[in-house]
């Protein structure tokens, strides 16, 4: 493998399984011939999962397919599972309760794994709940509706194989920028990012690349000179004053470090 950390491939759910099926084909043709563990920990009923990603993956040329599914945390203890994890180009979290992801995974070999391939130039792709546990903090219990009410915003720790952003999916879906712009109102260093469906931002280094057929809303509250987040009662409505909202669709760039834009090539 690479001596540079791989691509984080973090996906706004919904990824299409059955067409062109873009977003799993940068997956598949980014792990190349090696094996692709595709990580179930996230659903409590994950039946049906492996047996549609695998054939949308075969489709696209990749065969070397291994469920990882965790009842309990110590099963992370289990020798099989390094077993899983041996020659794996990369893993891919399905979607479900991100939770789930971290408090079966957190902290254990199973977590280091995934850190060592991906450090070595693995791939790592989540969708949904797979894609908001890679940030350092999460969004949880999210309805289908969100509001711009304080008491709406649940947080916990995840993965943090990024730093510095805050990931929300199913964006423009479920209506999620209230709940987005909480989270950066709590701390304006964290970048927001919803993602919308099937759409995925490709992360190498600093900067993303765009796929998928939706947008990407990137909520930048550095420059914010006003909020009531600290002081305002949970049923208050969100007050936030001089936000920046960028919207990036399928070719557009973005850099974490300097928070700028850039049309292609990246």
């Amino acid at each position: 493998m690479a001596d540079e950390p791989g691509p984080l491939i973090i996906i706004g759910g919904h990824e299409d399984k059955e067409g062109d099926k873009l977003i799993l084909r940068e997956v598949a043709e980014r792990v190349g011939s090696r094996r692709l563990v595709l990580a179930t920990v996230a659903s409590r009923e994950p039946e049906g999962y492996f047996e549609t990603y695998s054939r949308a993956f075969a489709d696209l040329g990749l065969h070397d397919l291994v469920e990882l599914y965790l009842h309990e945390r110590a099963e992370t203890l289990d020798a099989h599972v390094a077993d899983i994890f041996a020659g794996a180009g990369g893993v891919f979290f399905t979607g479900g309760d991100q939770l789930r992801i971290s408090s079966q995974i957190g902290d254990t070999p199973v977590e280091h794994l995934v850190r060592d391939m991906h450090r070595r130039g693995g791939v790592v792709a989540g969708t949904s709940a797979g894609a908001s546990v890679m940030s350092e903090t999460m969004l949880v219990r999210g309805a289908n509706r969100e509001s711009h009410r304080i008491g709406d915003l649940h947080m916990a720790p995840g993965l943090g194989l990024v730093r510095d952003i805050i990931i929300d999916q199913h964006f423009a879906e479920r209506g999620r920028i209230g709940r987005l712009l909480g989270a950066v109102a709590q701390n304006p260093r964290v970048l927001g990012l919803g993602i919308d469906e099937d759409t995925a931002m490709v992360l190498t280094g600093n900067r993303f690349r765009v796929i998928g057929s939706g947008a990407i809303y990137a909520i930048d509250g550095a420059g914010v000179t006003h909020s009531n987040i600290a002081e305002a009662s949970p049923e208050k409505t969100l007050s936030m004053h001089e936000v920046r909202l960028h919207v990036l669709s399928g070719g557009d760039c973005f850099d974490l470090e300097t928070r700028q834009p850039a049309l292609p090539p990246c």
